[in-house]
């Protein structure tokens, strides 16, 4: 038994031992380097920050503890239930898409049904942890002419939290398929270009399940869920939107189905909410396959904009939903994912229920080195 003790203690020094000389070579080699060679080791060790033989000045070291605080406070998880891929940089192929409709519900007379083109835009990226450039090619260009649209996305997620922006704004391209009791009420195809749509939407919530439950396995494939969890979640919502509409140019004869007031609709606010929702990640045998629905309400303050009339309890409460489904294949670098994502926003007026939604589809194929 002692001989045994003595073997532990023995090998439990020269461990000991051998890890602090490497420290003090390591400070050693350091003392002669250059205020850049720690950028030359990071290149050559494939950027791996937590590397203790980089010589580091002293404020990137500040910035690696930051770094490393932040790491632990904000992106901590059960092992058993999530883990890291062990990869930094990510290059990934996509193709987005999106499209919006409108319906537009009338009391009392017959609805109006409209859906804009479908927009499509491909292109790569190439990520480093949480920084991502990369380039978009508009594919409507290509096979016909664009109409006049702009998109812009942001998004942040760690394992408490998550902050998304989203911005899009569209000129013309939409087509009406049902307008009152034209035709008869019957489906229709009209194309219709007075119309646009400017849209920016902020949304932050967060996870309560933080520790089981990984929204960047599902959507931004920084993480692998190895079990099933889901989680509540809760937050805030801010969103601003500007929805002009002129069938003054509409034909006669279905102008005079028209069953708005008038043959404008105009809709400019901006909407403050509380929002709530549950999210959960499925993992199939054998792990390899993960399918997410994250499923969101939001209810609040609703400000509307150049209105010239007083405003009603009704138009004052914003409603929107919201929906997120993805499927996620991974195997060794490789991922695949197919994401869509929904959008509804919900405005009450005495004459008019109007349901706009947005809908984005998104295909990605990446690797991870």
């Amino acid at each position: 038994m002692r001989r045994y003790l003595t073997g532990i203690l023995t090998s439990l020094v020269l461990t000991t031992g051998a890890a602090a000389a490497e420290r003090v070579d390591s400070c050693l080699s350091c003392r002669d380097a250059g205020p850049t060679r720690w950028i030359g080791q990071l290149i050559d060790n494939g950027f791996r920050i937590q590397d203790t033989t980089v010589c580091y000045p002293r404020f990137p070291r500040f910035c690696l503890k930051v770094y490393n605080w932040g790491d632990r406070t904000f992106n901590s998880y059960d092992r058993d239930y999530v883990v890291g891929t062990g990869k930094n940089w990510k290059l990934q192929l996509k193709s987005y898409n999106w499209l919006e409709t409108s319906t537009m519900l009338f009391p009392k007379s017959s609805p109006i049904y409209m859906h804009s083109d479908l927009y499509s835009d491909a292109g790569f990226s190439l990520s480093f942890m949480a920084v991502s450039v990369g380039y978009m090619w508009n594919i409507n260009s290509i096979f016909s002419h664009p109409t006049k649209r702009r998109t812009f996305n942001f998004d942040f997620t760690c394992s408490r939290f998550s902050v998304n922006y989203q911005s899009m704004s569209s000129e013309g391209g939409m087509v009406i398929t049902r307008f009152g009791d034209y035709n008869d009420g019957h489906h229709i195809h009209h194309k219709f270009t007075n119309c646009s749509l400017d849209s920016k939407t902020l949304d932050a919530y967060y996870f309560f399940n933080h520790r089981r439950y990984s929204q960047g396995a599902a959507y931004s494939y920084s993480k692998h869920q190895l079990r099933s969890a889901g989680t509540a979640l809760v937050g805030f919502n801010f969103t601003e939107q500007k929805i002009n509409m002129d069938f003054s140019d509409l034909p006669e004869e279905m102008l005079e189905f028209n069953p708005l007031e008038s043959n404008g609709y105009r809709s400019n606010y901006r909407s403050y909410s509380a929002m709530g929702g549950y999210a959960y990640n499925w993992v199939l045998r054998p792990r390899r396959w993960t399918l997410n629905a994250t499923a969101m309400a939001a209810i609040g303050y609703k400000h509307l904009i150049d209105n010239e009339r007083v405003t009603k309890t009704s138009e004052a409460v914003a409603n929107q939903l919201r929906l997120n489904l993805a499927a996620i294949y991974n195997h060794r670098s490789f991922f695949a994912s197919f994401t869509v994502r929904g959008y509804t926003f919900i405005n009450y007026t005495s004459s008019v229920s109007h349901l706009n939604s947005i809908v984005t589809l998104t295909a990605t194929a990446g690797v991870r080195f």
